[in-house]
């Protein structure tokens, strides 16, 4: 879900405050939810503005870029090695535990693509 915009929550703060329209009304009449109108009032009264809140983060990457560019370094002098063999390397080398779909997510970072056997 996006947020709601900045002129969608100025309206929605202007008809309530010019009064004689009920939460759920506004909430019908701008298509949104009645717990998004309440909290934006709830906010505006507060006084903590009407802009929408940034991102709550997540989990912090597991490497930082020094140890990417020695990740890209060890993929490149072993550039037929598998994704668990990837993983085992990495994890001798930079003393990191990765999983093998994180180190599938770090080299797709790194532009890397996978590279299929040929049958033969």
């Amino acid at each position: 879900m996006q947020p709601l915009s900045a002129d969608l929550r100025q309206r929605i703060i202007d008809i309530y405050t010019d009064g004689g329209i009920s939460q759920r009304q506004l909430a019908e009449r701008f298509q949104v939810s009645l717990s998004s109108v309440q909290r934006l009032l709830k906010r505006w009264r507060k006084g903590e503005g009407i802009e929408p809140k940034g991102h709550g983060g997540g989990n912090p990457p597991l490497l930082n870029s020094a140890q990417l560019g020695r990740v890209k370094t060890l993929i490149d002098a072993n550039n037929d090695a598998t994704l668990a063999e990837l993983q085992v390397l990495v994890n001798d080398q930079e003393e990191v535990w990765v999983s093998r779909s994180t180190m599938g997510r770090i080299t797709q970072t790194l532009g890397i693509t996978r590279k299929k056997n040929a049958a033969g």
